[in-house]
């Protein structure tokens, strides 16, 4: 696009489309995660089991997110994104009408295939669109606007279901529809942004960026304990109530519209290496305290405060793009992707089996891979020089 249209067309630049794009994500995933529970148990009768498998069928193509490369062959970046965001708002529409075990697999798996894909390639999106110094800040800006629409569905679906009383596939179909709706008018009136590098349209795999592997798959360890049993503490050992669970995600939300552009900037003025060093020592610190706290209270301000740590997963981001090969990053982004997906094929599984023996040691665990990462993160050096390596394709 040049840039007398762009001066004519302010709203149609690369971060307009990544906002709305973040737009339409959270307005799908987030009301599909808040009203699920409920649904699952109140429409379509499911027990721990079903639940347990809607799960794991719902991280299989995260896991598989790598493929994605390989559909780059026939559409561009772009496209594939607005394709993804189709997939995953087509899925949540119809959640509601398919109350049933295999109707919400095949439902939750539609969904899934679309939003995986959309994170994989809205990441490297924006590595490639950002410059190296405004991605930490621009990145922070996107998760504070996700933050914003977050608290608009949630905000939704409490006047829904309590004063409304809407039914559930009324709810799925207004956000998925919104959400589809946006996307289409996205394919239709957003330019297509050019390449800045073609990219490489296969599997590449660097000894240079083992580091960034390896952080990405301890992150994705980190997370999974946070998602899955963090939460689950909260209910079973202080007696949460779902309100009182959703007051919680409220709050997290309302923090990073503001916290998460602050932090972005701050990775932008420290770098990544001191960054990382201070999110991995704050999260032993939570994950220890979630192990010994026997104080409801405290228990929520732990809960917020790792919650607050994510935003700091941009300066692993910030950090690839700094060290890769500009033609490298759509290729790595499927691969990185999977990798952080690793852990949620394993760690809900065996931890769970774990809790049952000691919910602390769950949580030491999640002290210990921080620990792993906090070791790991000292050999980050964005100033090295950059050398050609093998390639495995």
């Amino acid at each position: 696009m040049s840039v007398q249209s762009q001066i004519h067309h302010p709203w149609k630049t690369p971060f307009v489309f990544l906002v709305l794009s973040s737009v339409v994500m959270t307005l799908a995933f987030s009301g599909w995660m808040a009203m699920l529970n409920n649904f699952t148990i109140e429409v379509a009768n499911f027990s721990g089991a079903e639940i347990g498998m809607l799960q794991s069928f719902r991280e299989i193509p995260g896991f598989l997110a790598f493929t994605a490369i390989f559909l780059l062959l026939i559409m561009k970046e772009q496209t594939f994104a607005l394709a993804s965001l189709c997939l995953l708002t087509i899925g949540v529409s119809v959640t509601g009408y398919f109350p049933s075990e295999y109707g919400l697999y095949a439902t939750t798996v539609i969904m899934s295939i679309g939003f995986h894909y959309y994170e994989t390639v809205n990441q490297s999106l924006s590595l490639q669109w950002f410059s190296k110094e405004e991605a930490p800040e621009k990145l922070g800006k996107l998760i504070s606007i996700k933050s914003i629409a977050a608290l608009v569905v949630y905000g939704f679906i409490w006047l829904a279901f309590s004063y409304f009383s809407m039914e559930f596939k009324n709810a799925y179909v207004i956000l998925g529809g919104l959400g589809l709706g946006i996307t289409l008018w996205m394919w239709m009136f957003m330019p297509h942004f050019p390449e800045k590098v073609t990219q490489h349209k296969k599997i590449i795999l660097r000894k240079r960026y083992s580091l960034y592997y390896l952080l990405t798959f301890l992150s994705g360890a980190r997370r999974q304990i946070f998602v899955v049993f963090a939460g689950f503490m909260m209910v079973e050992k202080f007696g949460y109530s779902v309100a009182d669970i959703t007051l919680l995600y409220m709050l997290n939300h309302l923090l990073n519209i503001y916290i998460a552009p602050k932090i972005g900037a701050w990775i932008g003025r420290v770098g990544e290496r001191k960054a990382l060093t201070f999110e991995y020592i704050g999260l032993i610190l939570v994950f220890s305290g979630y192990a010994l706290v026997e104080n409801a209270n405290i228990a929520a301000g732990l809960y917020v405060i790792d919650h607050v740590f994510f935003a700091m997963a941009i300066a692993i981001k910030t950090y690839f793009q700094k060290i890769a090969d500009p033609k490298d990053i759509a290729s790595n982004a499927g691969v990185s992707f999977s990798i952080n997906h690793i852990a949620a094929v394993v760690i809900p599984a065996s931890f769970g089996l774990l809790w049952l023996y000691s919910p602390s040691l769950v949580f030491y665990a999640g002290a210990g891979l921080a620990a792993c990462s906090l070791i790991a993160s000292q050999w980050v050096n964005t100033n090295a020089e950059k050398k050609p390596l093998e390639v495995v394709s």
